[in-house]
């Protein structure tokens, strides 16, 4: 019988915000781990990497998913229809080295990150994993820095994913990470897993007590604080959407101020400033739109971070913006938009003219908005249909989540996840098939029931046991 999930507590989440990751354990016997850790040796030695059928191959693993720790930390960072991504892959690190510093992709580079938890990954150790097996390592607190604002090869700060068999790492997926050296040669696993929030925050999906943000006690990050950024981010969670525009009342000085720190070269500070400007109604608005069009594309980004947030008063500005030359700048306003969510509704049409943009980032960033936004639902997935047509692969499995955030009120594109589903790509046909599922209706579950025994696979044949028994 299943156990209800096990949330996370305020002070958890707090850690994640700031921290952008957490270290779980659960309370699986030692000998659950090694009998999956032999089980892992035996798959790679005989097959090799299984991929994206690590799952199917060795279903043990799908226990690990179903505890109530870790789908009560997954409920809590991503709400509780959170999404397991069709990509995951079971790591093996023998090297004495150390991995270099990166972040994961979105399957191509040109996405912009959300700073807003829509994505987030697990990290399983099946074994002992001390820090000379070369765990992962996390640098804290960078998950919102597009830029690696520390040397290549600092460790002074970072934490590692360490422990006993059976560790996991929930880690925001825009985090600063890297393998380190395995100075003992052994086999060491790490399975990564990702998952992705299917719809926006409108309660506190973990065991909340605080109302309000507070500062978590004694924090010492080893780069910066960002104090506007982790409050917006809790009221976020909590259901609130542009929670600090207008809090605090208009100081030339201080809007001058933040106005030249935009430019700065170090990127915590113009973060703390683009979402400081977000508190001061328009007149921060104007100051973040002035960003927005600044020739310096980075300057153009972390000021869209900032209108991102400042509620309804940044909404025209940003349709205006859609109008530019610059692909960026159009690229930067339609992230915008899309976290605005219900606030932007008046631009559909205006998101839905780009679609014809000669630019696949700009029609990939048009597709997430579209799922974001949800209001005016037909023009939404009218768009996302035409998406699901588009020449870019991104822009078509981009559509696919879109959809599935979507839900039931995009039963229109039904027909069209059909046909997705014949796809070259293998996570456009992954996202046709979520968005079935969660759009629900009758027609979209017999067509995919009927897809999924079609695809069916046998997770005991192998080369070594091709048929019987």
């Amino acid at each position: 019988m299943s156990r209800s999930p096990i949330l996370l507590t305020d002070e958890q989440m707090k850690t994640f915000i700031t921290d952008g990751f957490l270290i779980l354990q659960t309370d699986f016997p030692k000998e659950f781990h090694h009998t999956l850790t032999d089980e892992l040796n035996r798959v790679y030695e005989e097959e090799g990497n299984p991929g994206n059928n690590l799952l199917p191959r060795i279903r043990e693993i799908q226990q690990v998913f179903d505890h109530p720790v870790i789908t009560g930390a997954l409920t809590s960072v991503l709400g509780p229809d959170y999404m397991l991504h069709a990509h995951r892959h079971g790591h093996h690190n023998a090297q004495p080295v150390a991995g270099g510093w990166h972040k994961d992709s979105y399957w191509g580079y040109s996405r912009m990150r959300n700073h807003h938890p829509w994505w987030a990954m697990i990290m399983y150790f099946p074994q002992d994993t001390p820090l000379e097996l070369g765990p992962t390592g996390i640098m804290p607190g960078t998950q919102n820095y597009e830029t690696r604002t520390f040397d290549s090869d600092e460790t002074e700060g970072e934490a590692y994913a360490s422990g006993g068999a059976g560790t996991f790492a929930l880690i925001h997926y825009d985090l600063w990470h890297r393998s380190t050296p395995n100075v003992l040669g052994n086999a060491r696993y790490m399975l990564k897993f990702e998952f992705m929030r299917t719809a926006a925050p409108t309660v506190p999906s973990w065991d909340n007590h605080e109302a309000k943000w507070i500062q978590p006690a004694d924090l010492a990050l080893p780069i910066a604080r960002h104090e506007t950024l982790w409050e917006e981010t809790w009221n976020w969670l909590s259901g609130n959407v542009g929670s600090i525009a207008n809090s605090l009342e208009a100081d030339d000085q201080k809007i001058g101020e933040l106005a030249n720190a935009l430019e700065d070269t170090f990127e915590p500070n113009v973060l703390n400033a683009a979402y400081d400007l977000a508190r001061y109604g328009r007149r921060g608005v104007e100051t973040l739109l002035s960003g927005l069009y600044h020739e310096r594309t980075d300057v153009s980004r972390i000021s869209a971070y900032g209108l991102s947030v400042a509620g309804a008063d940044a909404v025209d500005g940003l349709r205006a913006a859609l109008k530019h030359d610059r692909e960026e700048t159009v690229l930067h306003a339609v992230f915008a938009l899309g976290e605005l969510r219900h606030l932007a509704e008046s631009s559909i049409s205006e998101l839905n003219g780009l679609l014809s943009a000669s630019s696949a980032p700009v029609r990939s960033a048009v597709a997430e908005a579209l799922g974001m936004i949800g209001g005016r639902t037909n023009e939404a997935v009218d768009g996302l249909v035409r998406c699901l047509q588009d020449a870019d692969t991104q822009v078509r499995f981009t559509a696919g989540l879109s959809l599935s955030r979507l839900g039931a009120a995009a039963a229109a594109a039904v027909p069209a996840l059909a046909t997705a589903l014949d796809d070259d790509n293998r996570y456009v046909r992954a996202h046709a098939l979520e968005a079935l599922r969660y759009i629900g209706t009758e027609e979209a579950k017999d067509i995919l029931i009927k897809s999924l025994f079609n695809a069916r696979w046998c997770t005991t044949t192998t080369p070594a046991n091709n048929f019987y028994p």
